[in-house]
């Protein structure tokens, strides 16, 4: 059995307004055999990496490598637009060490509503993926009902926008309340997609430029966000 342990601490700043929530990265992340495109840090995975669409909407020039520059690049972005990274899983074991959600088992999740808390100007969370099993938004749904929480739709369209609204106290804040959104993004995983092309607007889209791909799909689905 292979204890898959996140390797990264939640990265938030005080001025953090939105949070990427994801589950784990691929075990490679965690035993530090990176790949020569991996880079050490939340989504470094070249093959599934967030950072290649974010690149392309912003133009950064980003590197991709194991440098520390290529890390600190990933961070001056973050901080530069007041996001946030922290996956809703701690650690899981697996029988097959592989990077499948489902794969995941005795699993134990991070306290995401904490973090909200002791960080209130967190309005925003961007689910890497949506409700299937052992999902971001899946777990988060199971996370919350602990606080006696729960999502209420806001749109079905994809991505589908939900939101909560969570009491908050803090010592340099008054007793208050606040309404977070979240955002179930589709995945930047290979396995989405097929889920891709089967989307109407996707399709609409194909159909007017053949060359229209997934990859164009998720920069235009998350350029709105990030």
């Amino acid at each position: 059995m292979f204890k898959h342990q996140h390797p990264y601490q939640p990265f938030i700043q005080n001025n953090t307004t939105k949070l990427i929530v994801g589950t784990l990265p691929p075990p490679r992340f965690t035993t530090g055999d990176l790949l020569e495109k991996d880079v050490d840090f939340c989504y470094g995975s070249y093959y599934n990496s967030l950072w290649l669409f974010i690149d392309k909407i912003h133009n950064l020039n980003l590197r991709y490598d194991n440098s520390q520059e290529a890390v600190a690049q990933r961070k001056q972005f973050l901080i530069k637009q007041k996001i946030g990274v922290c996956d809703i899983v701690e650690s899981a074991e697996r029988d097959k060490i592989d990077a499948s959600d489902l794969g995941m088992q005795n699993i134990k999740l991070r306290d995401v509503v904490g973090y909200l808390k002791q960080y209130p100007k967190i309005d925003t969370l961007l689910f890497m993926g949506g409700n299937s099993k052992n999902g971001p938004e899946y777990f988060f749904r199971k996370h919350i009902k602990d606080y006696g929480l729960k999502l209420e739709l806001v749109s079905n369209e994809i991505p589908r926008i939900h939101q909560f609204v969570l009491a908050s106290t803090t010592k340099q804040y008054k007793p208050s309340s606040r309404t977070i959104k979240t955002v179930s993004l589709t995945s930047g995983s290979g396995a989405a997609n097929i889920s891709i092309s089967k989307i109407p607007l996707y399709k609409q889209l194909k159909a007017k430029n053949p060359n229209f791909n997934t990859f164009d799909f998720r920069v235009m689905q998350y350029s709105e966000f990030f």
